[in-house]
């Protein structure tokens, strides 16, 4: 597999498994289609369909855009890989993955990004700011998880969990972006506000806060209540990102 193939599992895999090894392999094309990779760094993970606990991630060494439903390694909630492959996986990129998938029944998927911005934020004392509307968006949705160096800790899944309670969002400090989803959909949807946010928040706050407006009380209230509506979005979003992937990404699916 180090080669950027991988022979394909389609055949080899139940019906449920291959739908979230193509949904999770859109979702790291997707990332990398924005500039949101961090070359081989940085982990997506879903739970596969049925009563075993496993989950799927990447195979250490591969870029986010040439990853495939069949490159994706399968794993238990240990990290152990449980399926014939040459592929290996990265144990400190699963930490957190596993943590949010064992303590979370609706995270079925989990990205965790490092992007500029989203690291920019994460390491401003006073975190995501009303500043723009997909900020105020996502006001009750953002949790925030102290820095606590490489995740290599398992002592350390404990408190990320708590820190997240039932938020979908968070921002890891000094570190980056994590969103959570019962769906491919509402995990990437939640991801490109949270993101978008933090860039919108990096650029406002470029020239200094003296002169940056934080939207009014009245308005944030309402915008609070609309944000409970970004699920239905993401069912709106989804098969246009896919068709995205179709014209400037093809092959995540093979």
């Amino acid at each position: 597999m180090a080669d950027g193939h991988a022979q394909s599992l389609k055949s080899r895999v139940s019906e449920g498994e291959w739908r979230a090894r193509v949904d999770l392999a859109a979702l790291y094309r997707l990332v990398a289609l924005h500039g949101w990779d961090d070359m081989i760094f940085t982990h997506i993970s879903a739970r596969v369909p049925g009563p075993e606990h496993h989950f799927l991630i990447n195979p250490y060494g591969w870029y986010f855009e040439e990853m495939t439903a069949s490159a994706l390694v399968k794993v238990d909630l240990e990290g152990n890989v449980v399926q014939e492959t040459t592929g290996f996986i990265n144990p400190a990129g699963f930490t957190i993955h596993s943590a949010v998938h064992a303590a979370r029944e609706d995270a079925h998927y989990v990205i965790h990004l490092h992007t500029t911005a989203g690291v920019g934020v994460a390491s401003q004392a006073h975190g995501l700011l009303p500043l723009s509307q997909n900020a105020c968006l996502l006001q009750d949705q953002v949790a925030y998880h102290g820095y606590e160096g490489l995740a290599l800790n398992h002592d350390e899944r404990e408190r990320l969990v708590a820190d997240l309670g039932d938020k979908s969002l968070m921002l890891l400090r000094n570190h980056g972006t994590l969103a959570v989803g019962q769906t491919a959909a509402a995990a990437w949807v939640g991801m490109f506000f949270l993101e978008r946010a933090c860039a919108q928040q990096v650029a406002a706050l470029s020239g200094g806060r003296e002169h940056v407006l934080i939207a009014p009380e009245a308005a944030q209230a309402e915008t609070r209540e609309q944000g409970k509506g970004i699920g239905f979005v993401s069912s709106l979003a989804w098969p246009g990102a896919l068709r995205l992937l179709d014209r400037k990404s093809p092959g995540y699916d093979a």
